[in-house]
Parts: C-alpha cells; sequence; structure tokens
C-alpha cells in the first residue's frame, strides 16, 4: 500500500503537532498514566490519519461500455433529476457518499475528452443532504467518449473543505486514471443519460476503478 500524494504535507504537519503536544506534555507534567494515554491517543489519531491518505494496490475494471465507480464509498442516491450546470435536462443521477474511513482518490469512470472542469465555491452542509449537489463546495467534471458524456461532480461536505482536480478541458483522458481527491469525507456525483443500464443498488458498497456503476 502506498502513500497518496496528496497526503505528505498533512501527514508531515500532524506528526510534528503531535510530537510537540506529546513532548511538553512530557516535560511539564510528572504524570506517566497522562504521558501515556497521550501517547497512546496520538498513535491512533496519526494511524488514522495515515490510513485516509493510503492508496491501495488493485486491479481495476475496464471496459468502453463500462461506467467504473469514481471512488470507494456507498451509493446513496439513484433517481431521474433536472441537471441544471451542463447538461440542463433530465439525466439519472448515481451518488457514492464517502465516510472518513473510505479512499478518498477519485478516478475517471470512462475514458475520453475533458469538456468542462469547472470548480465552484459553496457551502459546506453534510454531503448526504439533498442541496450539496447544487449549494456545497464542487468541482464539476464532464467527461465523453463519443458514445455519451458523463459529468462527474465531486461534492464538500461538512467535514471536507478541500477538493483536488486534476482536469482541464481539452485533456484525453483514460478510464481508472486519478481525476483528484477530497479530503476527509464527502460524496461524487454521477449524470448518465436517461435510459443507461445500472448496475448497483441502494446501499450497495462500491470500489473505486473496480465496481461497475453502469453499462452504456
Amino acid at each position: 500500500m502506498k502513500i497518496h500524494r496528496e497526503g505528505f504535507a498533512t501527514i508531515s504537519l500532524v506528526f510534528l503537532v503531535l510530537l510537540v503536544i506529546n513532548g511538553a506534555v512530557f516535560y511539564w507534567f510528572d504524570s506517566p498514566a497522562l504521558t501515556w494515554s497521550l501517547l497512546a491517543i496520538s498513535v491512533v489519531f496519526f494511524l488514522f490519519i495515515v490510513s485516509f491518505f493510503r492508496l491501495p494496490t488493485r486491479k481495476n475494471t475496464e471496459g468502453d461500455n463500462l461506467v467504473v465507480s469514481p471512488c470507494d464509498g456507498k451509493v446513496v442516491v439513484i433517481e431521474e433529476v433536472y441537471e441544471p450546470e451542463y447538461f440542463k435536462d433530465k439525466r439519472l443521477q448515481v451518488s457514492v457518499f464517502m465516510s472518513p474511513a473510505n479512499v478518498h482518490v477519485n478516478r475517471n469512470p470512462i475514458s475520453g475528452a475533458v469538456k468542462l472542469s469547472q470548480y465552484h465555491p459553496g457551502k459546506y452542509l453534510v454531503a448526504w443532504h439533498p442541496k450539496s449537489s447544487t449549494e456545497n463546495e464542487r468541482h464539476s467534471v464532464v467527461i465523453g467518449n463519443g458514445k455519451t458524456d458523463i459529468l462527474i461532480r465531486q461534492i464538500a461536505g461538512a467535514l471536507a473543505r478541500r477538493i483536488v482536480n486534476y482536469l482541464k478541458p481539452g485533456m484525453q483522458v483514460s478510464q481508472n486514471e486519478e481525476m483528484g481527491f477530497i479530503k476527509f469525507g464527502s460524496r461524487v456525483d454521477l449524470y448518465l443519460p436517461l435510459g443507461t443500464e445500472v448496475t448497483v443498488q441502494l446501499e450497495q458498497v462500491v470500489k473505486g476503478g473496480q465496481t461497475v456503476i453502469a453499462k452504456i
């Protein structure tokens, strides 16, 4: 297992802060119980931070007619909605919620050309709130492969305060390549053409780069 590059600065900062705090407690307080308790809590917290930025090695699923999950998490929405940003018509929305325990790298669900890559500042409603798709901080990407265009929207949640996206309009991208990263819990929405065959169910746990969300 590797550590994602987005985590290097955060992990280093957390390590230094915990080192200073534990050193100060050890120096100023003559209490072995307090010292060891704080050390144990610090180790658990540090390991949690490290695990959040983990980048496991996986055998990805590929296919020109497949829409692969862009992230790890749980399917929380499958419904027909109006998409106002790019398509401006009805689409089939499939949303995956990522808890802080999930791997948080985001991947391209299909190969193709990037037609849109747009950041939107916004609120920090909980990621499962119905209005989070349009009111939260978010980043929208549209990828087209000649057969269809798919909008992928990264959404920040109550804890996630930074969305990273690597794509720019005009880029040619491959399925399962890294699209971006969302720090500390959030969700990703997919907007598919009406009539698309969805292959997942509500509450289903999915894995980025492996689980097939739909068939084109």
